[in-house]
C-alpha cells in the first residue's frame, strides 16, 4: 500500500471517528436540562461538523491524487472557544448543583472520553507523518485537546461537587 493510500486510510478512520463523536454530541442534545451545557454542546457540534468538512476535504485532495492542502489548513484555524465566561461558567456549575444534573456528569464523562481519544489519535498520527499531513494531523489534536480541556474541567469539578456533598444525617 503506498503512503498515500495509507493516509487516506488513516483521514476515513478519523472521519469516522469524528462522525461518532458527532452523533454522539446530537444525541446527548435531548439529555441536557440546563441551557448552558445546552448552548456548549451546540457549539462543539457546530466545531465538530467543521473537523468533519476538513478532513473531509482532505480525503477528497488525497484520493484525487494530490497532498492536504496547506492553504486549505490556515483558512479552516478555528478561534479558540471559551463556551462559557467566568460569570456563565460560575452560573452553569451552581445549576448542575442545584438541579442535581446526573445524567450532565454521564454525558461530560463521555464526551471528554471521546475528545481524548481522539485527541491522543491525532497526536499518534503526527508522530507518523510529515509535511502538510503533520500539520494537518497537529492542528486536529489541538482542537480536540481543547475539547478534551473543557469536558475535563467540568467533569471534575461537577464530580467532585458531589463527592463533597453531605450525605444523609
Amino acid at each position: 500500500m503506498s503512503t498515500q493510500e495509507n493516509l487516506i486510510k488513516v483521514y476515513e478512520y478519523a472521519l469516522n471517528q469524528e462522525q461518532t463523536g458527532l452523533s454522539f454530541f446530537q444525541t446527548s442534545l435531548q439529555r441536557l436540562g440546563i441551557g448552558a451545557a445546552l448552548s456548549a454542546f451546540k457549539r462543539l457540534i457546530q466545531e465538530e461538523e467543521k473537523h468533519i468538512l476538513f478532513i473531509g476535504g482532505i480525503i477528497d485532495n488525497l484520493k484525487q491524487g494530490k497532498g492536504v492542502d496547506v492553504g486549505r489548513l490556515k483558512e479552516m484555524v478555528l478561534e479558540p472557544t471559551n463556551y462559557f465566561d467566568a460569570r456563565a461558567r460560575s452560573e452553569f456549575m451552581q445549576q448542575c448543583i442545584e438541579g442535581s444534573m446526573v445524567p450532565d456528569v454521564t454525558v461530560f464523562n463521555t464526551a471528554w472520553l471521546i475528545e481524548k481519544d481522539l485527541s491522543e489519535f491525532y497526536e499518534r498520527a503526527a508522530q507518523g507523518a510529515e509535511g502538510p499531513a503533520k500539520e494537518a494531523f497537529a492542528m486536529l489534536s489541538r482542537w480536540e485537546k481543547a475539547h478534551e480541556r473543557f469536558f475535563r474541567e467540568y467533569r471534575d469539578k461537577i464530580a467532585a461537587t458531589y463527592a463533597a456533598m453531605p450525605w444523609g444525617g
